[in-house]
């Protein structure tokens, strides 16, 4: 594998961190999108894992997607190299979290409303100025509405309005507003919080979540049941997490 030249990578065996890296604010074009994409298929395969971790280098974590990829001539590459990224995060069955520290507009802050968790330092700016330059976010526009209702997502979109990391927050997209100068030990508290526990368990909270979407009540319900009985009170992690409480000792994590 090539070594990517707009993102910085690390590694170990528990957390993969993205740190985006065109300056001087983060935006996307078809090349970094596509060695973004390629990092994120190596991570949806890697079952060691158990978070993802996409920050931003500098002043800003992303300021959307190179106009200049929007003229038709390259659009239809864009969009499809563009979509693939949320495919991607989709499929990842571990914790996806957004370090956001400064401008997350556009097509940055569809990467960001991609993930699971948004954690915000306060000086981060949000928004979809795409209709300023007439166009529209495809994939905030399918998913805002999930995220903040569809009035709201309408505000946001037809707007082009900014918003700081607080309203951010309010409006529901953003998980967690900290200073600036505790972003960095926020986010990395949030990530222990989460690599405590076992890698296969983690997988199989998130799953689990995801898992009921769009069904009814009494159908969501038999579902994660079923899930909760029948995968995961099989699994060896489950029995020793059972045993260490009981035992008052750390648990051994197998990840089966």
């Amino acid at each position: 594998m090539a070594e990517p030249q707009f993102l910085i990578l690390e590694k170990d065996d528990q957390v993969a961190r993205i740190t985006l890296n065109r300056p001087k604010h983060n935006v996307l074009d078809i090349p970094m999108i596509k060695e973004l994409n390629t990092q994120l298929v190596a991570i949806a395969a890697d079952e060691s894992l158990k978070c993802l971790v996409i920050t931003g280098e500098g002043r800003s974590f992303c300021a959307g997607v190179e106009v200049g990829d929007h003229a038709p001539v390259n659009v239809d590459e864009m969009v499809a190299v563009f979509n693939r990224i949320f495919e991607l995060i989709n499929m990842i069955d571990i914790p996806v979290i957004a370090a956001v520290n400064g401008l997350c507009l556009g097509g940055g802050m569809e990467v960001a409303i991609a993930c699971d968790i948004i954690i915000a330092s306060e000086g981060a700016v949000f928004g979809q100025p795409e209709i300023k330059l007439g166009f529209f976010p495809p994939y905030a526009a399918l998913r805002l509405p999930e995220l903040v209702g569809p009035a709201k997502a309408i505000e946001i979109v037809t707007t082009g309005k900014k918003y700081m990391a607080k309203e951010a927050q309010q409006l529901g997209f953003v998980s967690q507003v900290v200073s600036d100068d505790q972003f960095k030990d926020v986010v990395e508290k949030n990530i222990r919080e989460i690599c405590y526990s076992s890698p296969l368990i983690i997988r199989l909270n998130k799953r689990a979540v995801k898992r009921h979407i769009g069904t009814s009540f009494f159908q969501g319900v038999d579902l994660v049941s079923n899930y909760f009985l029948n995968t995961m009170m099989k699994t060896e992690d489950t029995l020793e997490g059972i045993a260490s409480f009981e035992e008052k000792r750390k648990p051994v994590w197998k990840n089966r």
